[in-house]
């Protein structure tokens, strides 16, 4: 079972290379789909294994200087509280649900990622952000702590949106150069991640083996991706990505 996971974490990995986004709404519905992992086990496992990897984009971009760091705290002052109350949550109503909330799991997951396809779909139909060549506004700080409120509780309830629902919503209030806010995005994720991931280790629904059999593989995968992101046109790999969503969301519910 290691190999096939570790195969699975390579397809993801080289996903997350080519287009910056994918693994969590990628990694859930395939721990749960095709390996049989418990929901709420697949959402903890994920958000560990998201927060290890989006540390090493976050420092890569904290190195090339295309990190926002006021826009990733005033996100993260809504973000986090809303992803330790997702985190909890999950906890709470499994205690109140018993075995069948792992089924009302896997519905709260389909919807989840029926959402975050729409709004990537919504984000493709309006123009890419700026070139970053003049000076942008950054957005009003109430704006950011709701969007971190909201996006930060559906990540810990889910593990999804850590990345890619923040930078398609922040692409309509944010329009920098596409570098600056991916670097802002990955930075912000890897704390929402990372805040949520410790809740669930907390909790014992980590799996840590399962982790490493992910990395194993996901981390040579993110690197080739990236190599062989210039050969692939990215519109066509995120149109699969959206599409893919879409239908492991409507396979969950």
């Amino acid at each position: 079972m290691g190999l096939e996971i570790s195969l699975g974490g390579l397809a993801v990995g080289l996903l997350i290379g080519f287009t910056g986004m994918g693994g969590g709404f990628l990694m859930t519905p395939m721990l749960i789909l095709l390996f049989g992992v418990h929901p709420s086990v697949a959402v903890g496992t994920d958000l560990v294994y998201a927060s290890i990897t989006k540390f090493v984009g976050a420092w890569q971009h904290w190195r090339q200087g295309t990190v926002d760091l006021r826009v990733v705290k005033v996100l993260a002052a809504g973000s986090v509280p809303g992803a330790v109350a997702g985190a909890v949550g999950v906890q709470i109503f499994h205690g109140w649900f018993g075995p069948g909330f792992e089924g009302i799991m896997s519905r709260v997951l389909g919807v989840a990622f029926l959402v975050v396809s729409a709004v990537l779909l919504l984000r493709a139909a309006i123009p890419g952000p700026g070139g970053g060549s003049g000076e942008v506004s950054r957005p009003a700080a109430w704006k950011l702590v709701t969007l971190g409120v909201v996006g930060g509780g559906i990540v810990g309830l889910t593990s999804v949106g850590s990345g890619s629902l923040f930078i398609a919503l922040l692409t309509f209030l944010y329009p920098v150069s596409a570098s600056r806010l991916v670097g802002t995005d990955i930075a912000h994720a890897f704390l929402v991640s990372a805040v949520a991931g410790l809740v669930h280790f907390a909790a014992g629904t980590v799996d840590l083996p399962l982790v490493g059999w992910l990395l194993l593989g996901s981390l040579p995968g993110i690197v080739l991706g990236s190599r062989l992101s210039k050969r692939v046109p990215d519109r066509i790999v995120r149109l699969g990505l959206t599409v893919m969503l879409a239908v492991s969301g409507l396979k969950l519910l």
